[in-house]
């Protein structure tokens, strides 16, 4: 019998696809507006670099393991024999991406028999690169600094929590999620909005905010980005305690995991 892959092997692997899908992404900024396609709704955006991206993904990752299969957001989808499923977001943020906000990544996770076990999200605006692999911890690289391991904020109290949130696409979606908001900002320090669920789940590993929270996201949203907060010591979770994902994920400093976890579960219809 095969043995599984290590998760290191397949960090490695993760890494370089994304850097690929990166620089591809980097070169077609300047003409994004030019083929721009709707989705769920009018404001759920993709555009020719996502499926550009997705492709050089899909070829990279099947190229140098052909019996894995592959679950991508703009239509990847293949069953493996292999038991490593690669789960892969060609631009998170494509809003971003699309008005040069400098918050929009490829995140690239590694699923071994249904768990993560190693993954990456890369930054293509400012190449800071955010890695994990299982029991190995959670790291930043970022030009021009060494890396650095990283690990999850620890806020005094709910109080002095800065907390993340994303929005969904569909007009009565939003409307529940803006009373959600109204509920939680007298409770917590302040509310950010960066428009990236894999970036905003790396910048609670990195203790720029405290806690994340968002509701109805697909597994290319959140799985690297997820292990990534895991490994930096954040508790992630779903709702009220069931699976990540189900229906929300929910990644917080531990300090504060209980309460904002009960916060969460109370505000949300």
């Amino acid at each position: 019998m095969t043995s599984d892959p290590a998760p290191s092997a397949l960090l490695a692997l993760a890494v370089s696809a994304a850097r690929e899908a990166a620089a591809l992404v980097a070169r077609g900024r300047d003409g994004a507006g030019e083929h721009v396609g709707t989705k769920s709704s009018p404001v759920d955006v993709v555009t020719a670099v996502d499926a550009a991206s997705e492709e050089l993904l899909v070829r990279r990752l099947l190229t140098a393991r052909p019996d894995d299969g592959v679950l991508g957001e703009e239509g990847a989808a293949r069953e493996g024999t292999s038991g490593v499923r690669w789960i892969v977001d060609p631009i998170d943020g494509t809003v971003n991406f699309l008005y040069d906000v400098p918050a929009y990544g490829v995140s690239v996770a590694a699923e071994v028999h249904g768990v993560v076990r190693a993954g990456a999200v890369l930054n293509v605006a400012t190449d800071e690169l955010f890695t994990a692999s299982a029991g190995e911890g959670a790291w930043l690289s970022a030009p021009g600094r060494p890396p650095r391991r990283l690990r999850a904020g620890r806020p005094p109290s709910l109080e002095q929590t800065l907390v993340a949130t994303g929005f969904g696409y569909r007009v009565e979606q939003r409307t529940a999620q803006g009373r959600v908001v109204a509920g939680l900002l007298p409770r917590v320090r302040d509310i950010r909005r960066f428009g990236s669920a894999a970036l905003d789940l790396c910048a609670v590993a990195a203790g720029r905010v405290d806690a994340y929270y968002e509701l109805d996201l697909n597994p290319w949203d959140f799985a690297a980005g997820a292990l990534v907060a895991a490994e930096a010591g954040a508790v992630v979770t779903g709702l009220r305690g069931a699976p990540v994902g189900d229906p929300m994920v929910v990644a917080v400093a531990p300090s504060v995991a209980e309460a904002f976890q009960d916060l969460v579960a109370e505000l949300h219809p």
